[in-house]
């Protein structure tokens, strides 16, 4: 008997984009930010923000929830 295949979460081009749209986003912001604060270091934390997000995003929808344990009063009421 063969086990059913386990379907994934998601399209793992979701990663990708949530991880490039976080780069753009926050890279964009910083960017302005810069430009109207006359810096030059905000966009590069903007970035690494909009990064870490995506990363964070993506760990979030792709992650797997380990099995539940058998719950031991269940159990014993079906004998």
């Amino acid at each position: 008997m063969s086990q059913p295949e386990e379907k994934p979460k998601g399209d793992p081009w979701h990663a990708f984009g949530y991880i490039t749209a976080g780069v753009a986003f926050y890279g964009l912001l910083g960017w302005l930010a810069d430009r109207w604060l006359g810096t030059d270091f905000i966009v590069a934390v903007g970035i690494l923000f909009g990064a870490a997000l995506g990363i964070y995003q993506t760990a979030a929808r792709f992650r797997i929830d380990p099995p539940k344990p058998p719950n031991s009063s269940e159990q014993d009421k079906l004998k």
